[in-house]
């Protein structure tokens, strides 16, 4: 470890080093269009945005969480009369989600590969265990961490724990993502550096405000920017 004041980076990994949003809202249209000849797409969209959110606390985050808020959002908008063939091709386009292709973000192989060695590297997710780790290995980036963390939910507490592991702890640590409720408010809380890289398709139930007035917040347009941040800051 070295003996800079950052040692410790910890980075997500949906729509921070791959895509992933675009996927689920590629899903969602396929969705409203069955529900078509029931609910305009509009209503459908807000029926099946309450139920992801109800459903939070029961599924946790990823695809199979959003496969059974869909066809729970179905049989609610036909009032239970949804046909067994609109539930099969939900099924069906859930297990789509499950294989969809893994499209790296721009500059991110280059950053960690810069930074690997350097730092203690850790890759710290939430969602399905057997869909992160397989957008993992199709990556090819799983090398450059020196752990990996898949997570039910990113909090404060969580950000303590897994960095908590180093000697270093949260003060000489960073977290960088495109969720200010996931990835940055929360490392902030728990002591570490909190970089937000904004993502066009963020889901809704991942915005907040963003903290401009804490001391360890910030912002760059794209991870291409990540080392010179650094630098600055150790």
């Amino acid at each position: 470890m070295n003996t800079r004041s950052l040692a410790v980076i910890g980075f997500d990994a949906d729509d921070t080093l791959w895509q992933n949003e675009q996927y689920y809202r590629l899903t969602e249209e396929h969705f409203r269009d069955l529900l078509a000849d029931f609910a305009e797409g509009e209503q459908v969209s807000e029926r099946l945005l309450e139920a992801e959110r109800r459903n939070l606390a029961q599924y946790g985050f990823g695809i199979k969480g959003f496969t059974l808020s869909m066809i729970e959002t179905a049989l609610e908008i036909t009032e239970g009369r949804a046909p067994g063939k609109v539930i099969s091709e939900i099924l069906s386009i859930g297990r789509n989600l499950l294989s969809h292709p893994v499209e790296t973000m721009p500059h991110a192989r280059d950053v960690l590969e810069a930074l690997a060695g350097e730092y203690y590297l850790v890759l710290i997710t939430k969602g399905d265990l057997f869909d992160q780790e397989r957008k993992l290995a199709q990556s090819g980036l799983g090398d450059y961490f020196d752990a990996v963390e898949i997570v039910s939910d990113k909090t404060a507490t969580t950000y303590r724990r897994i960095f908590g592991k180093t000697t270093d702890g949260p003060e000489r640590a960073m977290m960088i993502g495109n969720s200010l409720k996931s990835d940055v408010v929360p490392a902030i809380a728990a002591g570490a550096w909190g970089v937000f890289v904004p993502h066009e398709l963020t889901w809704v139930l991942e915005q907040v405000d963003k903290p401009e007035q804490a001391p360890r917040f910030r912002e760059i347009a794209h991870l291409g920017e990540l080392p010179k941040l650094i630098t600055d800051i150790g």
